[in-house]
């Protein structure tokens, strides 16, 4: 039968088959609801959700900081792959070593952005910030295991290890470099107490192109994961992440044309020229 040469032999274990399924299946949906308004509760979307719930008498759940709600979302997936390291034989070769320690990276950069680089004001819902952080964890610990499952396995005939890291790499870099951009935006007023914040339409970079810049690279480092571990499951997770945000992306681009009435027409949502 013919596989495609990318790719390893998808495993006998009906768990990481799954798994996969779901969780391409879970973040479609959530890019098609993001398309239809149904927003995930964090970000400046939460300020709309929380506004739709105080005018139709719902809403009343735990709420935390905007600040400490990510880090509720992002520290147990950096735990859960930093963890396995120390597990034995959970990262046996270069392959999985790479691809544990750029999953560990890229949660440490999210978690070193949450404390130092992005400006936030408002609340998060709890249950929303411990959906995301359960969602993470199980792409973590998903990816990881998949990998495992390839131990002992030739490498699948076409060898996108080193080009996968580069990709990651540059996912990663733009992916920051974006969000120092988007960092710098909100200004503070001066008078009254903690200043009040305001959205600029942003500026910069890809953002002359595109509404989520950071958002592109994000993919771009999701496709770095799929081409460091050349499993079904990456891939499927890397699809996922892109189905997500693309419609996040469109939903975050009329979210800016809502307020502001001189939104450019020409910028994009996330692919320059084209989406």
């Amino acid at each position: 039968m013919w596989w495609p040469p990318f790719l390893y032999p998808p495993p006998a274990s009906a768990l990481v088959a799954g798994i996969s399924a779901v969780q391409f299946v879970a973040l479609a949906k959530l890019g098609l609801g993001e398309l239809r308004g149904e927003n995930m509760a964090y970000s400046k979307f939460w300020q709309v959700m929380a506004g739709k719930q105080q005018k139709s008498g719902g809403g009343g759940g735990a709420v935390l900081p905007s600040r400490s709600g990510m880090l509720v979302a992002y520290v147990p997936a950096l735990v859960a792959a930093v963890a396995s390291f120390a597990v034995p034989g959970a990262v046996e070769g270069v392959r999985a070593q790479l691809l544990s320690a750029a999953i560990s990276g890229h949660f440490l950069k999210r978690v070193l952005e949450v404390m130092f680089i992005h400006q936030y004001s408002g609340s998060m819902a709890l249950d929303g910030a411990l959906t995301i952080s359960i969602c993470y964890v199980l792409m973590t610990t998903g990816m990881i295991y998949a990998q495992h499952l390839t131990s002992g396995l030739p490498d699948p005939p076409l060898d996108l290890l080193y080009p996968g890291v580069l990709v990651f790499a540059v996912g990663v870099a733009g992916n920051f470099y974006h969000h120092r951009l988007l960092s710098q935006l909100r200004t503070t007023k001066q008078g009254g107490g903690g200043g009040d914040k305001a959205y600029k339409i942003p500026t910069g970079g890809l953002f002359g192109l595109v509404t989520c810049p950071h958002y592109l690279f994000e993919i771009v480092g999701f496709f770095g994961f799929a081409m460091i571990a050349q499993t079904v499951h990456a891939l499927a997770v890397a699809a996922g992440t892109a189905a997500y945000l693309a419609g996040r992306s469109c939903a975050t681009r009329r979210w800016y044309e809502s307020k502001f009435e001189d939104f450019p027409e020409n910028i994009k949502a996330l692919v320059p020229y084209v989406l």
